[in-house]
């Protein structure tokens, strides 16, 4: 049995075939997230089209092989690597669709300053790390992250995060990364970037 339950929390990367699995984890995970609740507020939005926004933003990843999944999709972790590029057309185009139009403005405000507080230098983008919500509070987060910063770190570049959710800026904290800046417009509540160096 111990040695089922070790297996069980080793990442697997996740296969195109699983790649619904591994953003439908993410929906559930980001369901009271502050920011991500903000753009879809209601809850119609939110599980009609936050799943696909993870797709359009980073679905890449999972043809890349930098999507992880830990403890039978308990928890997944979506990684842009350096040499990724966002579809900047089809984000537009997919929020411009699916947010609420009084919060749109705001919203591309926030993602514009995102993207000027990314480094200037090649590094790795943790575009989600998110835990089922019945799997929180058992350690699967602390796992995930740690396991992938380890095959990160074999790249030797920094890593960086936009971080929804200030509740969350210790845990990070505890794996290297430290605050670099804030991405905020209007009624948005803040996005925290957060730094690690390269190993």
């Amino acid at each position: 049995m111990a040695r089922e339950t070790a297996e069980a929390r080793n990442i697997v990367k996740v296969s195109e075939a699983d790649r619904r699995r591994a953003i439908e984890t993410i929906v559930m995970a980001f369901g009271a997230d502050p920011v991500i609740r903000w753009f879809y507020r209601e809850p119609w939005r939110y599980l009609s089209h936050y799943g696909d926004f993870v797709e359009t933003f980073g679905g890449q990843a999972f043809t890349e092989g930098s999507a992880w999944t830990l403890g039978d999709f308990g928890a997944t972790a979506i990684w842009l690597s350096p040499a990724s590029k966002l579809d900047d057309d089809a984000i537009l185009s997919h929020l411009e669709s699916t947010v609420a139009p009084e919060n749109l403005r705001d919203l591309l405000e926030v993602l514009g300053q995102m993207d000027a507080g990314h480094p200037p230098v090649p590094h790795w983008y943790l575009a989600w790390l998110g835990v089922d919500a019945a799997m929180q509070r058992r350690g699967l987060g602390d796992e995930l992250i740690s396991q992938c910063l380890q095959v990160i770190d074999t790249d030797h570049a920094p890593a960086y995060l936009d971080n929804t959710n200030p509740l969350n800026v210790p845990f990070y904290e505890r794996h290297g990364f430290r605050v670099t800046g804030e991405s905020q417009a209007g009624a948005c509540p803040p996005l925290i970037g957060m730094l690690r160096d390269a190993r």
